[in-house]
């Protein structure tokens, strides 16, 4: 544990190098993603409208459940310091002591109650909190806080802090709710990302269902074209033809491109939005929610928290951005009516380490505030018990313990924001239960029900021995169709249309299709219980 009487230095060159190393480290999901758009939404699948299945019981619990409610998930990537962000005024001194370089000035806060304060330099959430606009969760974690940016970023994606868990939490709902999602998806993406490559956040089992953009600028040519490239303004001449055929056929893969366009064209912006890094995404989300688009989940991402060095003048450029989008963006909703039906959240994958390094900055650390926006949530105020800054309250890391676990502001959020059965709820956050807690909003008679026993229709693609296989778990006996479906959406063959019995079932995909499949990357679609179920699969 650092000496209490004198400044802390930074972590030796070990640590530094292992830090550097992770940041170099891009997995294969980034890689591909990074490559243009991310996850762009499913493909046009032979253009056929699939008339719609009879749900199960859960996704009848889903759906039955869902509100005008949306969501707006605004993720401080890197890690954001949060006892530079929410000041504790009550142990000043301490804080002081800790942090005697970047510290903030007494006369630089604006106090938002006695206790607690943040920099004067974020005085535009001054109206928002005076409002009764803003609530300030403290200490949000986990416990054993992973200090690697990847992978603590995956564990809040996830909602996993042991397992290495490939779904997200939201592409975990949204994959029990459409789960016919690769041939018959909504008319509406049911999430939208900007940015943040590689997170698992709506990553399902097979499929992700946020229609993904690296950044701001390619969102706002879709939704202002309908597509991501132009086709028009093309040089006469046999390289501006193939140019034509391979950015038609880039911005035929875009599903919901026409949808976007016509909720962003059908709305302004009615807010004097500065120019920022968030300021720009979220000026584009608010006219698609004016616009009427009806996607419940949107995220967007702020990057630079990750502040080592010169944190003071790094985290006042992010803060700055971050406090005045947010006025802008809810001043904006507010000029339709929408104020109060979006919840603003932020998320981060960590904080930082109570107590500054030699270079004028703070090192990975653990719990955070969480900030939270909107008129939904009726009132401002803090939740949640302060983590203990001294150094004898620290974890052996040296770092504050968090008084929140993050799962509870998510189950906090499905349960009194999007009013989604507690039982249901539990299935999300992957059968674990956790506490609800007071963030000013609920569902008045909300209906309970135990869905926590619901029989799931269980498929899964496998391969072993360069062969493809499909596996289906039947849990009681029914008449189960299994359709091999190409990339252009045109059915190729029958694989299984019998009744099969309880138990475990292997379908060889090559073997019962008696016919010569291509290598390559196919769709299996599943009718059985009165409902469709599809996933991408690949031949060998």
């Amino acid at each position: 544990m650092p000496n209490k009487n004198k400044p802390w230095s930074t972590k030796n060159k070990a640590v530094k190098k292992a830090h550097d190393q992770e940041h170099a480290t891009w997995n294969r999901r980034s890689f591909i993603q990074a490559l243009g758009l991310a996850g762009a939404g499913s493909m046009m699948l032979g253009g056929t409208n699939v008339s719609a299945t009879v749900p199960s019981p859960l996704s009848v619990a889903l759906s039955g459940s869902e509100n005008d409610n949306i969501l707006v998930i605004i993720r401080l990537k890197g890690g954001n310091d949060g006892l530079n962000t929410v000041v504790p005024l009550y142990d000043y001194d301490t804080y002081s002591n800790l942090r005697p370089t970047i510290r903030h000035q007494e006369n630089e806060l604006l106090s938002l109650s006695p206790d607690f304060a943040i920099p004067n330099y974020m005085n535009a959430l001054e109206a928002v909190w005076g409002e009764g606009n803003m609530k300030i969760i403290h200490g949000v974690g986990y416990p054993d806080q992973n200090l690697s940016h990847f992978r603590s970023s995956d564990i809040w994606a996830t909602a996993d802090a042991i397992n290495i868990e490939p779904t997200g939490w939201w592409g975990r709902y949204f994959e029990d709710l459409y789960p016919d999602y690769l041939i018959n998806p909504p008319e509406v993406p049911p999430a939208i990302q900007i940015g943040s490559v590689g997170n698992l956040i709506f990553e399902g089992a097979s499929s992700n269902y946020a229609f993904s953009v690296a950044n701001p600028d390619q969102l706002a040519n879709i939704a202002q074209t309908g597509g991501l490239h132009d086709v028009v303004n093309l040089p006469e001449c046999v390289y501006g033809d193939q140019l034509l055929f391979l950015r038609a056929q880039t911005n035929t893969t875009f599903t919901y491109a026409e949808v976007i366009n016509d909720a962003y064209t059908s709305s302004s912006n009615e807010a004097s939005y500065i120019q920022g890094t968030l300021s720009d995404q979220l000026a584009i989300i608010a006219r698609m929610i004016k616009g009427g688009l009806g996607t419940k989940v949107y995220m967007v991402s702020l990057d630079g928290f990750d502040t080592h060095a010169d944190q003071v003048n790094k985290q006042r450029t992010l803060h700055e951005d971050l406090a005045n989008s947010i006025k802008h963006f809810y001043e904006d909703l507010a000029s339709a009516g929408y104020d109060d039906k979006v919840l603003g959240m932020t998320i981060s994958e960590f904080g930082r380490r109570p107590y500054e390094n030699g270079s004028n900055g703070t090192d990975h650390g653990a719990a955070s505030p969480t900030f939270l926006f909107g008129a939904g949530l009726n009132g401002n105020g803090f939740v949640g018990a302060h983590p203990d800054i001294d150094a004898s309250a620290w974890d052996n890391n040296n770092n504050l313990v968090p008084s929140t676990d993050f799962r509870d502001v998510y189950a906090s959020v499905l349960t009194d924001w999007f009013c989604l059965d507690p039982s249901i709820v539990n299935t999300i956050l992957l059968n674990d239960t956790y506490q609800t807690l007071n963030l000013g909003f609920n569902c008045q008679g909300l209906n309970t029900s135990d869905f926590a026993n619901v029989s799931r229709f269980s498929h899964v693609a496998t391969y072993r021995d360069n062969r493809t296989f499909i596996e289906i778990n039947m849990q009681n006996s029914a008449h189960v169709e299994v359709k091999l479906i190409n990339i252009l959406g045109q059915e190729m063959v029958t694989l299984c249309n019998e009744i099969l019995t309880p138990g475990n079932h292997i379908i060889d995909v090559k073997a019962r299709a008696n016919t010569r499949l291509a290598y390559g990357q196919y769709i299996y679609r599943i009718n059985a219980l009165g409902q469709f179920y599809s996933k991408s699969i690949l031949i060998k």
